[in-house]
Order: C-alpha cells, then structure tokens, then sequence
C-alpha cells in the first residue's frame, strides 16, 4: 500500500499526522559515521582532518605484508603544489574537478590492482607500497609527476603554469607492529620537497637507522 492510497483515507490522514508531529518530538539518533567518512565531512566544512582510519588501515596491511615477506615498504605523500591559491583563482567546483583528475591520474599509473590511492585531507594523498624496493618507488614517484604534467590542468598563480605535484617518498624495512613513525617521516619528507619548490620529491630512507637499532640491541 503506497502513502497515495493511506491518504485517500481522511480520518486514517489526520491520525498520520498526529503521529508524524508526535515523531518530530522523539530524539533523533545519531548514525555512527566511520572515521574515514568522518574526514571526508571535515573537509567539506574546512575542518582539517586527522589522518582517517582508512588509511591507517591500508598502511598498517602493507607494513605486516612487507614484514611477513621480509621485504622493503614505500611510503608515497603526495601534494598538490599551491593548492590555495589554486582553490581562491578557480573556485570550489573546479578545484574539486582538480583534485578528482589528480587522484585519478595517480591510481593509473599504479603498478598492481590491488595499489590503493587514498585522499588525506584536501590536497593529499597517500600511497603505501609493500614490497616496493627505494629504486622502483622513486621511479613511479617520477611517473605519477609526469602524469599529472600530462593532464595540462591550468594553474596560472604556479610559476609552472599547471597543476603540478611534489612528493614525500620514504622507505622502511617492516618488522613487528607498524611504526606510525613511518607515516610521519613520508610526511616531512614531502614538506622539505615543498620547501625547494614545486613538483619537488624528496627521499628519506629509515633502513640504516633500522638496523643500527637492531645491531644495537
């Protein structure tokens, strides 16, 4: 029966009403949101987000990958370089149109169906590659640069003229738990490449330090 036929009804129509205003009075409650989903809100009103439980996630699986293989992980943090004054040149509606080309960009060049882009925050993006040797991940570093080159999105507040990114690039040996360590040296590394400039990568490699500890203990 569809709400047109219960309306036919003018007495069963006031009562529905009456229910309907009692309803209005009941508190609501509230839908959990997951904490991904909590980030992605965040950034539609402005709110700068923590790093989202769906990329913790992906990285703490690559780490145990890596470790259970005894193999190297790379660690990609990805930027849009002037992103703010791309956002107040361009507006909101093309800015998202940006962002969206950006990441899609990145997940097809990618060398394995499972390899995840995930967004953090409004401009960044984050890539976890278990058993991803240094050589390798700086070369598709290099890749994922020219390839956002390539989609010729006009930037004119860049002295480059177009969308452009730079990158964080870091490198680990995985063992036992994942180090959140790890996650935050990506991120230094991509400010230090911000500070040299646009479409910068810059390289921190933890494994010497890794094993001086290991060797240590």
């Amino acid at each position: 029966m569809t709400d047109a036929v219960i309306a036919k009804d003018s007495a069963e129509h006031f009562w529905g009403g009456v229910r309907m205003a009692l309803g209005a009075l009941r508190p609501v409650q509230q839908e959990r949101v997951p904490a991904y989903g909590q980030a992605a809100i965040a950034r539609q009103i402005g709110m700068k987000p923590r790093l989202g439980a769906r990329i913790e996630e992906e990285l703490t699986r690559a780490w145990q990958a890596s470790a259970e293989a005894g193999v190297s992980m790379s660690l990609l943090v990805i930027e849009i370089d002037r992103y703010r004054e791309y956002f107040a040149c361009y507006g909101k509606g093309a800015t998202d149109d940006c962002v969206m080309t950006v990441m899609q960009a990145i997940a097809d060049v990618l060398p394995h169906d499972d390899d995840t882009c995930l967004r953090m925050g409004r401009a960044t993006f984050v890539v976890a590659l278990p058993d991803m040797p240094v050589l390798m991940a700086r070369t598709l570093a290099q890749k994922i640069a020219k390839a956002i080159r390539g989609q010729g999105l006009a930037h004119k507040e860049s002295h480059a003229g177009t969308v452009t990114v730079s990158v964080g690039l870091a490198v680990s040996n995985p063992q036992g738990g994942y180090d959140r360590t790890f996650f935050e040296a990506g991120a230094q590394a991509l400010k230090k490449a911000q500070r040299r400039g646009m479409g910068r990568l810059e390289v921190v490699d933890l494994r010497p330090a890794q094993e001086q500890r290991r060797k240590a203990a």
